[in-house]
């Protein structure tokens, strides 16, 4: 009577939720995207969360948690238990506020587990009309001649549009001037109106007023030429040898998550990078889907960070 007592504990303790917790997902996944809705960050995180759904037949939830340039967002993350139940969409910000910021309240290595490399996109180098110039080494030259005279644009203080430029800058042993704005809006308007020279974009920003030749689009920040814009040299051919440089999205959790975890959410969304939504969208930015391993991502988050360490530190720029 006691075996078969044991024995119905053990089976029912068996068949209980919780004996089922090793099986990963048995609940529903948060996946936070820490900007507001509609941009690009938001469209790739709802492309993954539907396509980990549909596979998993678990309910995965995109919430926006804005605020902060980001940090907002990837405060809650980092706090999160490593369970796997809380993941974070994480973009070229994530390393750039790593780099600037002095009181965020999480350590971007530390604190997060690195998860899956989604893709990557290069950013496009313009110039007003008004500037004259036809390439972006006549640019480059036209700097050295006057230096900290030509002035480029940007979305605001630690965006990605002001560090790319300081790192271009650095590169090609020129100084800029800087003219922040409060949007990328009003930085492209100014491009336009000619009062500013120079604005490093994201290409679907940009793409049709560089077609219609309202603006000049001199150079692509990638190794290799966009396919969105094939006829626009890179900055290697142009005069900075080994220049690379694109924003890119990825999924982080909380640091400690554990590897089975980590490696099956890696498996599925690197299974998700040729699905028709996240295609649409890449070929939409210009982007180039690109799988990695969780510790190859781990790798390019702290080699970002210490290039913009050097970035910020040589350009001074700091955010409290």
């Amino acid at each position: 009577m006691i075996r078969i007592g044991a024995f119905l504990v053990a089976a029912l303790a068996f068949a209980s939720p919780t004996a089922h917790a090793e099986t990963y997902p048995f609940r529903q996944i948060t996946l936070i995207i820490p900007f507001a809705a509609g941009g690009s960050n938001d469209i790739v995180a709802r492309a993954i969360a539907k396509g980990l759904a549909d596979v998993w037949g678990q309910p995965v939830i995109a919430e926006n948690r804005p605020g902060a340039g980001g940090v907002i967002g990837s405060t809650v993350v980092a706090h999160a238990p490593p369970d796997g139940y809380t993941l974070l969409l994480v973009s070229s910000t994530f390393t750039i506020n790593a780099a600037i910021k002095k009181n965020i309240p999480f350590d971007a290595v530390r604190d997060f587990t690195p998860v899956a490399f989604v893709a990557r996109s290069p950013l496009l180098v313009a110039a007003s009309n008004s500037v004259p110039v036809k390439s972006a080494k006549e640019l480059l030259a036209l700097a050295r001649s006057r230096p900290d005279q030509i002035t480029f644009a940007s979305a605001g203080v630690g965006s990605i549009n002001q560090i790319s430029a300081e790192l271009i800058a650095l590169s090609a042993g020129v100084k800029l001037m800087h003219v922040p704005y409060k949007g990328g809006a009003l930085a492209l308007n100014d491009l336009l109106g000619g009062h500013v020279d120079m604005y490093v974009s994201s290409l679907p920003q940009v793409q049709q007023l560089a077609q219609t030749g309202q603006i000049n689009a001199l150079a692509v920040t990638s190794v290799k030429r966009a396919q969105l814009l094939p006829n626009v040299p890179t900055l290697d051919e142009s005069g900075i040898p080994g220049f690379d440089l694109s924003s890119w999205w990825g999924v982080v959790g909380p640091a400690g998550m554990p590897p089975d975890v980590v490696n099956a959410l890696n498996v599925e969304i690197n299974k998700l990078l040729t699905s028709p939504e996240l295609s649409k969208f890449l070929a939409s930015e210009g982007a180039e889907a690109s799988s990695m391993t969780p510790p190859e991502f781990a790798d390019l988050i702290r080699n970002e960070i210490q290039r913009w360490v050097k970035v910020a530190h040589e350009a001074n720029i700091s955010i409290d």
